[in-house]
């Protein structure tokens, strides 16, 4: 807790050196929100591969119980079909003994009473197993629906996933091999680019060919204005060496992240609601300090894109 409240001063102080107090405020309050909103949706990621297996288990079982139950009903046919054939028998039998001893007549009329009551409860139980068979085909059938439509619904989220990196991708073209990476995983297109190709050292100005590469990506968001954007900044672990107002490199990486918001906002189709500013930096490094490169590859911004999942949302609370 201790820690926590540190950190949020940290962050505090930090922030409220860049920004004005308005601005800084909105972009905690995003920041937090965004937060509660990616843990929502990887619980939401979770919950729906939780209920696609449960489904798919409960489908299995279904097939199991299906099969186990058409099997007992075709025993119950062949009962059923034998007991018939051995009461048209005895009625036959009963015809030929009428003539000769009314005791043989009064034995056959038993064992015919006793067939008759075989056949029937025979029969009600065969009626039973058909109505068994016809619930559990139903539920195969929904179980089948609703896992076809678990399915189609994380394809849809896949696609769109992959048609936003595909449309980013195509867009920085032109900053392939100068810093730029873009992966998708956990449900989110990652867009990580080196300080190399936006920032001097030390400086939060983000130069001409990094606030080109901004201005694509921005482009792009502003094409798909239901995605929420956070922009992280990250540092080496290298201590941050100049004077002014920079108090460290958690405070330079909030600067940068901002820095980039700023870009953003000048595509009037973003939707400032969206986006998000939060400095991290050197305590979520991707490679190690130890090395030039891996410190290269530490000090970066990522631009962190998620899109909104409601119509997942809704079919998990169905479930």
């Amino acid at each position: 807790m201790i820690k926590k409240i540190i950190c949020l001063g940290l962050i505090t102080i930090m922030l409220s050196s860049c920004v004005s107090p308005k601005v800084y405020k909105e972009l905690e309050g995003k920041y937090t929100t965004l937060k509660e909103e990616n843990k929502q949706l990887s619980q939401d990621n979770e919950l729906l591969l939780s209920a696609k297996t449960k489904a798919e288990n409960e489908l299995e079982q279904l097939k199991k119980d299906y099969q186990t139950t058409l099997a007992q009903r075709n025993q119950l046919q062949a009962d059923y079909d034998a007991t018939k054939t051995n009461y048209d028998n005895l009625q036959a039998s009963y015809k030929a003994l009428e003539e000769n001893s009314s005791s043989a007549i009064a034995e056959n009329s038993k064992k015919n009473r006793e067939l008759l009551a075989q056949l029937e409860a025979k029969e009600q139980a065969l009626a039973n197993e058909n109505n068994r068979l016809n619930k559990l085909k139903e539920e195969l059938e929904n179980g089948s629906q609703r896992i076809a439509e678990l399915e189609s619904v994380i394809a849809a989220k896949d696609a769109a996933l992959t048609n936003l990196k595909n449309a980013i991708s195509k867009a920085l073209t032109d900053f392939e091999g100068k810093g730029l990476t873009i992966e998708q995983r956990n449900g989110k297109v990652y867009v990580s680019l080196e300080n190399k190709l936006l920032f001097n050292s030390g400086s939060w100005t983000v130069g001409n060919e990094g606030r080109k590469a901004v201005q694509q990506l921005g482009n792009v968001l502003g094409n798909n204005p239901e995605i929420a954007v956070l922009i992280e900044g990250h540092t080496d672990n290298v201590p941050y060496g100049g004077t002014g107002q920079i108090k460290g490199n958690w405070d330079l990486s909030t600067k940068r992240a901002t820095a980039i918001v700023t870009i953003l906002r000048e595509n009037a189709n973003i939707n400032a609601e969206n986006l998000t500013a939060a400095g991290r930096g050197e305590f979520a490094p991707i490679a190690s300090n130890t090395t030039a490169e891996g410190k290269a590859k530490n000090r970066r911004i990522e631009v962190i894109l998620t899109p909104k999942l409601d119509e997942i949302s809704k079919l998990l609370h169905k479930i």
